[in-house]
């Protein structure tokens, strides 16, 4: 019955863009194996119970390559549950990680090796470094990158404040990427919050600022190895058309994880057109 339930569809129904159904692995399929090929997706997981977490497994999780447990959120949340989610993840090859957040309040707090501890401790494979909210020196900054490698964990950084009308400065942005990829980062992500209003690349209506993302694409040589939040659905259309199917999207609600890779393959009247090759060839060339 398993068998069948995969092989009933036609392959080209069930992912027309040609691009999107090798992605779509098993369970115990490795991080290295799932992220070849296939455009990320990262969901935050902002409170979710036992129960919703264990449904967005079944229903989503062949679909999700990353879920950062929001913010500051980890450490109150109930131990179990957490380990619960963390073994989830992990037996399907996800990344998992905690809020960038965090780790800012750890370095607040003087905390940086407790943090760590109790990130490896926990089972924890990523943790992200950022800086949305307070001022870190780009020494620190990598050291921070190197930290979590040598602890074995793979590290996704953030450029952008969280500050309502803070801007990308697609030349600074290009600058902190390089480096921070250079220390051994796996992506950068652009700040947008999980509202995705007001911060970024977006402006106080959700919508973004295309001169904005223009500069970025000419300053930024590998917009390939960016990650953009995008938690509003006409943003994931925006950045998809642009792109391509390929395109690292960060900040995705869960319930819009499945959504959002009908959108991936051109399941979607959004992207219908990534089911012909010819019209999605144009933006996978641009990536390129």
């Amino acid at each position: 019955m398993k068998e069948l339930t995969r092989s009933i569809w036609p392959p080209a129904l069930a992912d027309p863009s040609g691009l999107r159904a090798s992605g779509a692995l098993a369970a115990n399929t490795s991080g290295a194996d799932r992220a070849h090929g296939r455009g990320q997706t990262m969901i935050i997981d902002k409170g979710l119970g036992r129960y919703a977490f264990a449904d967005l497994m079944e229903t989503a999780g062949d679909y999700v390559d990353c879920v950062k447990i929001g913010f500051g959120t980890a450490p109150l949340s109930k131990t179990e549950l957490l380990l619960f989610k963390i073994e989830q993840a992990k037996l399907r090859g996800l990344l998992i990680m905690p809020g960038g957040t965090l780790l800012e309040a750890a370095i607040r707090q003087e905390l940086v090796t407790e943090f760590f501890d109790s990130v490896c401790k926990l089972g924890f494979n990523a943790i992200e470094v950022s800086d949305g909210t307070i001022e870190l020196n780009r020494g620190l900054r990598t050291a921070l990158i190197q930290e979590g490698i040598r602890n074995g964990l793979q590290v996704v950084t953030e450029y952008g404040k969280k500050l309502t009308g803070s801007l990308v400065d697609a030349s600074e942005l290009a600058d902190t990427a390089e480096t921070d990829l250079a220390a051994g980062a796996k992506y950068v992500t652009v700040e947008a919050r999980e509202s995705g209003v007001g911060v970024g690349l977006f402006d106080d209506k959700g919508n973004c600022r295309e001169d904005m993302l223009d500069g970025i694409c000419r300053f930024v040589p590998d917009p390939g190895r960016l990650m953009w939040e995008a938690p509003l659905k006409h943003q994931q259309v925006l950045l998809l058309q642009t792109f391509g199917p390929g395109v690292h999207l960060g900040n995705i609600p869960p319930g819009d994880a499945l959504a959002l890779e009908t959108m991936r393959r051109g399941l979607r009247s959004d992207t219908f057109g990534f089911g012909h090759a010819a019209d999605h060839r144009k933006q996978i060339e641009y990536m390129i």
